[in-house]
């Protein structure tokens, strides 16, 4: 069973120094992502914890989501966070081939208008992300992340997800949550938890630039 990172290793990063995996560690802030969503009942609770906290956040949104929620998608925007491509059907790069993978980003590109992409997985070829320039808004940015929460993972618990935060935790750290189903159980308690952390480790929470 394929297990990803919790924080990549420097050599990863040294390997797609192109792709932004931490923000500026000389300030005290964290960057909250969501992908997967928008999600009619789980986006509008995440907007609800934030706007409590004062914080901003990124959501990678799925094209197709956005077309069938477009309220909540729209929602989002309106309290003052950013989006993000995350692909129109969440489509596994290494699964896909290139032109039908770049016409699914450009479909939902369609639909999100942003310069920030993340790929489903993590996964994307060198030669796909040499393309995705070519049918995001430009600059295009491809984002990854420097803590992996593990909310999507059925066999964490909350615990063991704010654990993974609360350990890797550092100035400019872009931590992956998932406002989505397969998250619900665990996002539901570890959301308002992990704000709470970085409120007391004096970071502040804002959406990426």
């Amino acid at each position: 069973m394929y297990k990803p990172f919790i924080q990549p290793p420097a050599l990863v990063r040294q390997l797609y120094p192109n792709r932004l995996w931490r923000m500026n560690p000389l300030e005290q802030s964290v960057y909250l992502t969501f992908d997967d969503g928008p999600h009619p009942e789980i986006t509008p609770f995440v907007l609800e914890q934030l706007s409590r906290a004062g914080a901003k956040a990124t959501f990678f949104c799925i094209g197709s989501r956005v077309a069938a929620y477009p309220q909540v998608y729209q929602q989002i925007i309106e309290q003052g966070h950013r989006v993000g491509n995350h692909t129109h059907q969440h489509l596994h790069a290494w699964r896909t081939n290139q032109a039908d993978y770049l016409n699914d980003v450009a479909a939902a590109a369609n639909l999100i208008d942003s310069n920030l992409f993340r790929p489903p997985y993590g996964k994307l070829s060198w030669q796909m992300a040499k393309q995705i320039p070519t049918v995001i808004k430009e600059p295009a940015q491809i984002v990854m992340w420097d803590i992996l929460s593990g909310d999507f993972d059925q066999r964490l618990t909350v615990a063991g997800c704010l654990e993974n935060c609360r350990r890797f935790l550092r100035p400019g750290s872009i931590i992956v949550l998932h406002d989505s189903e397969k998250a619900w159980g665990r996002l539901s308690v570890l959301l308002p938890a992990l704000i709470s952390l970085t409120a007391s480790a004096g970071y502040s929470l804002k959406s990426l630039p």
